[in-house]
C-alpha cells in the first residue's frame, strides 16, 4: 500500500463496480492503494440463464444469485480490486417491480441495520475515502438508494473516511454522448436511459482519467455475461464505448463552494 491509503466503494449489485467506478478500482489499486468493495445484494433479480426476466416461468433467483457472484468475482480479479465484502442481501429489483413488497429485500431492510454493518466495515479498513451513488441512486434504484444512504450514515456516524464522493455522470457527457451517437446512426433513445439522466455540470467537482485501465474495465464488464443485454454499453459503437469509459466523474460530499476541480479522489491526501 502507498502511505496506508484505502479507497472503500459501496455498491448495491454485482455489475454495479463496473461502469462508474471500475477504472478507479483498477488505477489506484494499481498504484498501490488497497481497494475494498462493499455489494450489497446477491443480484437475485437479475437475468437467468436463457434471458429469463425475473417473474418469468424457469427464473430461479437462487440460481442467478450463484452466477452473478461467481461473475463479480471474476470482475474483481479483472480490475484487481484487494478486498471483496458481500452483505448478502436480497435484490429488491427496479422501482415499481412486485419484488420491493418483500419484506426480506434490501431496500426494505432497516436503515440502521445496514448502516451498522458498512460502519464495522469501515472500522475495519479505516478507508481515507469512501465512494457511493447520489441520494438518488443514479437513477432511482431503491436498492441504490440504500446503499447510499447506509454508506453516508456510516461515514458520518463512524468519522472514519476524510473524503465521501458520490458517482456522478455530467449531462454534458449524456449530451455528447448523444451527438455521437446520432452520427453513429445509433438513436439515443433506444439506450433506454432514464429523462434527464445526469447530474448538472457544476455538481462535479471530480474528473479521474481512467484511460490507461478502459481494457481492464471491459473484461469487468465482459465478466458480468449473464447481464450483457441488461447493459446500454453492448448497444454503443467501439469507438464511442472507448471515450466513454476512459474517465470517470464525481461529487465530492460538501465540497465547499468554488472549489477548484480535482483529478485525484486522492488529493490532499498523499
Amino acid at each position: 500500500m502507498t502511505n496506508g491509503l484505502t479507497l472503500m466503494a459501496v455498491h448495491a449489485h454485482p455489475d454495479d463496480e463496473v461502469i462508474g467506478t471500475g477504472g478507479i478500482l483498477a488505477r489506484y489499486g494499481a498504484e498501490g492503494i488497497r481497494t475494498v468493495l462493499v455489494t450489497c445484494t446477491n443480484g437475485e433479480q437479475g437475468d437467468a440463464p436463457g434471458g429469463l426476466k425475473p417473474g418469468e416461468p424457469g427464473h430461479d433467483p437462487t440460481v442467478v444469485a450463484e452466477i452473478r457472484l461467481a461473475e463479480l468475482r471474476a470482475s474483481v480479479a479483472c480490475l484487481g480490486v484487494s478486498h471483496l465484502e458481500l452483505l448478502g442481501y436480497r435484490d429488491s429489483g427496479m422501482a415499481g417491480w412486485g419484488a420491493n413488497q418483500g419484506p426480506g429485500v434490501f431496500c426494505n431492510v432497516a436503515p440502521a441495520e445496514v448502516t451498522g454493518r458498512v460502519a464495522a466495515l469501515m472500522r475495519l479498513y479505516q478507508p481515507q475515502v469512501v465512494v457511493t451513488y447520489d441520494e438518488n441512486g443514479g437513477y432511482g434504484h431503491p436498492d441504490h438508494i440504500q446503499a447510499h444512504r447506509a454508506a453516508v450514515a456510516a461515514a458520518e456516524s463512524s468519522g472514519i473516511p476524510a473524503k465521501l464522493y458520490y458517482s456522478a455522470v455530467p449531462r454534458s457527457a449524456v449530451a455528447e454522448l448523444g451527438r455521437q451517437l446520432a452520427a453513429s446512426g445509433v438513436a439515443m433513445e433506444g439506450l433506454g436511459l432514464p429523462p434527464e439522466f445526469g447530474v448538472p455540470d457544476e455538481l462535479v467537482t471530480t474528473v479521474v482519467d481512467v484511460s490507461g485501465y478502459s481494457d481492464r474495465k471491459r473484461q469487468a464488464l465482459a465478466a458480468h455475461a449473464s447481464q450483457s443485454e441488461n447493459f446500454f454499453f453492448t448497444h454503443l459503437p467501439q469507438d464511442v464505448i472507448t471515450v466513454a469509459l476512459s474517465r470517470e466523474c464525481f461529487t465530492l460530499r460538501s465540497a465547499p463552494p468554488g472549489m477548484a476541480g480535482e483529478d485525484d479522489l486522492l488529493a490532499g491526501l498523499r
